[in-house]
């Protein structure tokens, strides 16, 4: 029906509620502003040798996850200048996004 509806193919990234959980407690930066903290979703687990690769990282701290690639801006997203070629056909969302998908996966809200 996506395809249909798009005209293209459209990917799509799915996770239980234990796996959306389990991303948000696997934050690697949990001090950082949750609005500037990303996890890119992919839907394998990022290469070994992923992070060689990123281009343009200036105060940005990035880190693999299991399924997932995470990204803190210390500046915020609008002036940054990364490229992670690991994570082009993955789907970011705040860590904000995240605690409430959390939420209503888990049926608390």
């Amino acid at each position: 029906r996506l395809h249909a509806y798009a005209g293209k193919p459209v990917g799509v990234a799915v996770r239980s509620a234990d796996e959306i959980a389990a991303v948000l407690k696997a934050n690697p930066f949990p001090k950082a502003p949750p609005n500037f903290t990303v996890a890119i979703f992919l839907d394998e687990p990022p290469p070994k040798d992923a992070l060689k690769d990123v281009r343009g990282q200036q105060d940005e701290q990035v880190r693999l996850g299991k399924r997932e690639i995470y990204v803190a801006y210390g500046s915020g997203m609008g002036r940054s200048k990364l490229k992670i070629p690991a994570a082009a056909n993955g789907t970011a969302r705040n860590i904000n996004t995240i605690a409430k998908l959390a939420e209503l996966a888990a049926g608390d809200g």
